[in-house]
């Protein structure tokens, strides 16, 4: 097992699912409360922290009164542009409890591709020389391909930013405990892996394979955030975010989860 316990820089991602009621798609503010708080005393730790949210166009449908997800990318954007407001005032509010700042970031892929990427790096670090907590999304509000699912459901996003942070650990928290070994929707007997050497074809057929129903937008786009996290000597991990304290036993060395080793 790695050695979880003594990582500084930390990048948390949380998915709509997670922050979200499944019923309702409103937003679990148990939960938020409880990340939120948990986030805090890594912080408070000395550990420089960043988030990776969604959760901003779900926030926006809601306060637009729109009960289903919309098929037209304007209403999405006119969404995520509502959302984002909402989403970066619950962080401010709840983070400045614990007397902790928050910065909010939107980035684009295009960004991401061009030298202004460096731009990024040096925000990202001037943030945590003042002790503030970056959180993190894609601009769905004027990028296209974002809301195209181009970035995985910010999982791909979490392991770039990862990147330009120069990160030791790249936590997500997901809806399920882990990688199985099948899919536990349709093996109840499936077993957890707890932790993935490499990540081989037959990781991916254990995630669902690829491009299939269970694998898509799933635990597939994890993959491949791992891949990408692992390449740039990054250890990452899947947990249950549904508790939040789940990073503390993660932090405690417990058996929690799916880790993803880089060699």
């Amino acid at each position: 097992m790695i050695d979880i316990k003594n990582k500084k820089r930390i990048v948390i991602k949380i998915g709509t699912s997670t922050l979200t009621h499944k019923k309702s798609g409103r937003l679990n503010i148990r939960r938020m409360n409880s990340l939120v708080g948990v986030i805090a005393d890594l912080k408070n730790q000395g550990r420089d922290v960043v988030l990776v949210s969604s959760g901003a166009v779900g926030l926006g449908l809601g306060r637009l009164g729109i009960s289903e997800k919309p098929d037209d990318t304007p209403t999405k954007q006119a969404a995520a542009a509502v959302g984002q407001c909402e989403l970066m005032y619950m962080y401010d509010e709840r983070f400045g409890k614990y007397g902790i700042t928050v910065a909010q970031i939107l980035l684009t892929k295009t960004i991401l591709q061009q030298d202004r990427r460096k731009n990024v790096e040096n925000t990202m670090e001037k943030l945590f020389e003042s002790g503030v907590i970056p959180i993190v999304n894609e601009n769905d509000t004027v990028a296209i391909d974002e809301l195209e699912l181009d970035f995985g459901e910010n999982d791909t996003l979490s392991a770039i930013v990862a990147q330009l942070c120069k990160a030791d650990l790249l936590v997500i928290l997901t809806d399920i405990d882990g990688l199985y070994d099948e899919n536990p929707n349709e093996n109840p007997n499936a077993n957890i892996i707890h932790q993935v050497d490499e990540i081989t074809e037959d990781i991916y057929m254990a995630a669902g394979g690829k491009g299939s129903k269970f694998a898509t937008g799933g635990m597939q786009t994890k993959l491949d955030a791992a891949l990408i996290a692992n390449e740039a000597g990054i250890d990452m991990a899947i947990i249950n975010g549904r508790d939040p304290e789940n990073i503390y036993r993660l932090f405690d060395g417990d058996e929690v989860g799916t880790i993803f080793p880089c060699k």
